[in-house]
């Protein structure tokens, strides 16, 4: 009996080599990518741990080892930055400021970018477009208008004169990005909500706000990030040392004759703090928000 051979079908060798180079050529692309993040994140992350490695170096060890660990490490630093600078206070004061703005843009933003998502009326586009040329308005060409206003209006050295206009300027990005994530949540849902015998109020506080989670969270933390580090509105506005916000606390280290960096150091350091806790606590509902709006289904 001949013996039959079983011979691959013809083209198999190459389409397999193919395949082998592919799969290559794709882990070798995804370990670039891989390295090429872990570079970008090691060069993000470096400038928070410098920082806070120059906050327990005396002045003499700052400029003589400026990226090695301190000789002796100066726990004291922060307990003077936070007697002189008075940053309990200072602390206090940021937010007061910054959570009162935040939940004033929220609320306003998320009433606006309803309306102009969901419901139909003369001259939408218009107000839309006035929205969004808030965001071409340079912030702080307005500041001498801005002071002169609230000197006659008396809300100079006021918590007022900070929370007003920094829910004013936020509030355009902040619409832009609502409108944009409720476009996505399809009408069905308000449908079936007027069904069961909810009025507009109603879907707006009970389905649509809950569904706004991930923006809602988004908006916050760009919001709260801008509010905390203001330091060009807080300067010209308030004048009392009762109200002073942190940024305004951290520049007492610094005058004409020189910087006392131990200090400043350990000042921002404690000024970071709350900004970590805030993103690290909101960071998965700001992922979802950065992306979802730009999803429609």
């Amino acid at each position: 009996m001949k013996q039959q051979r079983l011979s691959a079908p013809s083209g198999a060798g190459p389409v397999s080599s193919g395949q082998r180079e592919r799969k290559m050529a794709g882990k070798g692309l995804s370990g670039l990518v891989k390295l090429i993040l872990l570079v970008y994140a090691v060069l993000t992350l470096y400038p928070l741990y410098w920082l806070f490695i120059s906050a327990f170096k005396t002045n003499q060890d700052f400029f003589n080892r400026p990226y090695g660990l301190p000789l002796v490490w100066m726990k004291e630093n922060i307990v003077r930055a936070w007697e002189l600078g008075n940053m309990g206070r200072a602390m206090l004061n940021s937010t007061i400021v910054t959570l009162i703005s935040v939940l004033l843009t929220l609320a306003l933003s998320l009433l606006a970018a309803y309306v102009l998502a969901r419901f139909r009326f003369p001259f939408k586009k218009v107000v839309i477009a006035l929205f969004l040329a808030g965001m071409l308005i340079p912030i702080h060409s307005t500041l001498v208008p801005l002071f002169l206003m609230m000197k006659e209006i008396g809300l100079l050295n006021t918590y007022g004169a900070l929370i007003l206009p920094y829910t004013a300027f936020e509030l355009p990005i902040a619409i832009f990005l609502a409108m944009a994530y409720m476009a996505s949540i399809p009408r069905e849902v308000e449908e079936a909500a007027m069904i069961d015998g909810n009025g507009w109020w109603g879907i707006f506080g009970r389905i649509i706000v809950p569904l706004c989670t991930p923006i809602v969270a988004t908006i916050a933390i760009l919001a709260f990030l801008r509010f905390w580090n203001d330091f060009s509105f807080a300067l010209v506005f308030i004048n009392s040392q009762s109200l002073k916000t942190l940024p305004l606390s951290l520049s007492l280290f610094s005058d004409g004759f020189g910087t006392d960096y131990s200090l400043t150091m350990g000042a921002m350091a404690i000024a970071v703090i709350p900004t970590i806790i805030v993103y690290l606590i909101m960071q998965e509902q700001i992922m979802k928000g950065m992306v979802a709006g730009s999803v429609k289904g």
